[in-house]
């Protein structure tokens, strides 16, 4: 039995996520979905919540058919601690999967086997694109899976990204 575990920032979770979680899918028989800067919301590159980003990975992953455990992981700013950290706030897994450098360096180090799965359409799949598409009112909606679309239009979050976005000159009267 295998228990794989993928941490992402997802802001928002994408169809790159999601081709990634699917093809890791294939290999383990339990997933771990681990929401890296768990602490991080209401910022420009950090717009959404921990919960809010649960919302959108259990959705989007609701037809998986494999146990499926997600875990809002906070950064605690020191590398060398942050292997263990992870082991803590997770159940058991037998190998992580990431494109993180420093991430694979870290797993690397504490002697957990690391894979790094091909990325998919990185060059229209990034969070920091979508959000900008965004901001821009420009087409976002089909570079993420239809929950996530759901979860991101009930929570405002189209209003909350292009206010994020703002800069204080924007604001009259400031």
């Amino acid at each position: 039995m295998i228990r794989a575990l993928y941490i992402g920032r997802f802001q928002p979770y994408h169809n790159g996520h999601h081709y990634v979680i699917n093809q890791i899918a294939k290999e383990a028989d339990e997933l771990i979905i681990g929401i890296g800067s768990a602490q991080m919301s209401h910022e420009p590159a950090d717009p959404f919540t921990a919960g809010e980003r649960v919302l959108m990975i259990t959705g989007a992953l609701q037809d998986l058919h494999k146990p499926l455990y997600v875990i809002p992981l906070e950064d605690i700013n020191r590398n060398v601690l942050w292997v263990s950290h992870v082991r803590a706030m997770t159940p058991p897994f037998h190998r992580i999967y990431s494109g993180n450098p420093l991430v694979i360096r870290l797993f690397h180090e504490a002697g957990i086997e690391v894979l790094s799965p091909a990325m998919y359409e990185r060059a229209t799949l990034s969070g920091t694109k979508i959000r900008g598409r965004i901001v821009s009112n420009e087409l976002w909606e089909d570079y993420v899976p239809p929950p996530v679309v759901r979860v991101i239009q009930e929570i405002d979050g189209i209003s909350r990204i292009r206010a994020l976005n703002q800069d204080d000159g924007d604001y009259p009267g400031l």
